[in-house]
């Protein structure tokens, strides 16, 4: 690929300029140019093993094989959306990909960060599962949380998201805080709520807190490490995480509850600043490659967003729900969450965790 051209830069153009690297350098990432190099991609993604599998099976392979040098920028939601929003007002962005759920990828939308996609440049998405596709977000993978337990100290597998608050499970409970939205939406399918109405989750979380002391782990493998110490007895987390875990001889079982799953997808989006577009949609279709993305399943074990990922039929087993399954999923009512995710946060931190 051709190296941009370098432009003259005049006296305010320089001050403009400076004033967007200085900006840079306060969320954390200091471009190496006044313009990012046509062959480089900053990729933002979660780390630990989700980055590897993406690195592995994905950008090595498929990305950087090309030539595109990607930059790897690893952290958790908040802080990827921190750096697009201060980017927001910069005449260039530094990020070129970033990594979502659908449900953040929508309040970034509503923002206006988000580029709106043009599938012509992403062949591979034409085999999409149709009620995945998205104007502004490219799905990858999906799933649902369901219950875990350790199937030595539960005989009687859990049926209800209500059986976390059983009284014969306190200090046993684990709560994972990487995805505290989850726990809200739990909380509030047991308490009587709905996706968009959870006011009923708040006193039960409490409860929950006060009477059954659960212990707050921070990621998915801290969760693991917990389960696999015995220290935890029952959880809830994504199915394709539950699955991952017994592979590497996790003591934990899923239970689908009878409220139904809480559906997930992630995927990856283009923010409208990006430097580097061509490079950006050369990624995107990547990540749908039939046989990359099969493999990336077969790892992690998500379901794949596409018709036409090659996953063993034994994995497929494993990893899909059952028709009556997907009928019971809740789906979250991005709107909703977008509008109420920042003070849920809040309350999580001061009242749950504090």
């Amino acid at each position: 690929m051709k190296k941009m051209n370098k432009l003259s830069i005049s006296e305010s153009h320089r001050r403009e300029l400076l004033m967007g690297i200085g900006s840079l350098a306060l969320i954390g990432i200091m471009p190496k140019t006044a313009h990012a190099q046509s062959d480089e991609l900053i990729v933002t993604n979660w780390g630990g093993d989700w980055n590897d599998r993406t690195v592995k099976f994905i950008e090595a392979p498929l990305i950087e094989s090309k030539g595109i040098n990607i930059v790897r920028a690893l952290n958790l939601e908040p802080e990827r959306k921190t750096k697009l929003l201060a980017e927001r007002n910069l005449p260039r962005g530094t990020i070129g990909i970033a990594h979502f759920s659908n449900a953040d990828a929508y309040e970034l939308n509503e923002q206006g960060i988000l580029e709106q996609l043009d599938y012509a440049k992403i062949p591979n998405a034409k085999n999409i599962i149709p009620s995945l596709r998205s104007p502004y977000f490219m799905p990858w993978v999906y799933g649902g949380v369901t219950l875990a337990y350790n199937p030595k100290f539960i005989k009687t597998p859990p049926t209800s998201f209500a059986d976390l608050w059983k009284s014969e499970y306190a200090g046993k409970i684990g709560v994972l805080d990487q995805s505290f939205f989850n726990w809200i939406y739990m909380a509030a399918l047991v308490g009587g709520g709905k996706m968009n109405m959870v006011d009923s989750a708040f006193p039960k979380l409490l409860q929950m807190k006060t009477k059954l002391q659960p212990k707050i782990y921070p990621t998915h493998q801290h969760l693991a490490a917990g389960f696999a110490n015995e220290e935890v007895w029952i959880s809830a987390n994504y199915s394709a995480r539950i699955e991952q875990w017994k592979k590497d001889k996790v003591p934990v079982a899923s239970s689908y509850p009878k409220e139904g799953a809480v559906t997930i997808v992630f995927g990856a989006v283009i923010p409208k600043k990006a430097p580097n577009k061509t490079a950006a949609y050369t990624y995107l279709n990547a990540l749908l490659d039939p046989k990359g993305l099969g493999q990336y399943c077969e790892a992690s074990m998500y379901s794949p967003s596409t018709s036409n990922a090659i996953v063993q039929e034994s994995v497929k087993a494993k990893i899909e729900f059952t028709p009556q399954q997907i009928t019971s999923l809740n789906n979250v009512d991005y709107a909703y969450q977008a509008k109420n995710i920042a003070s849920w946060l809040e309350w999580w931190n001061k009242e749950f965790k504090g």
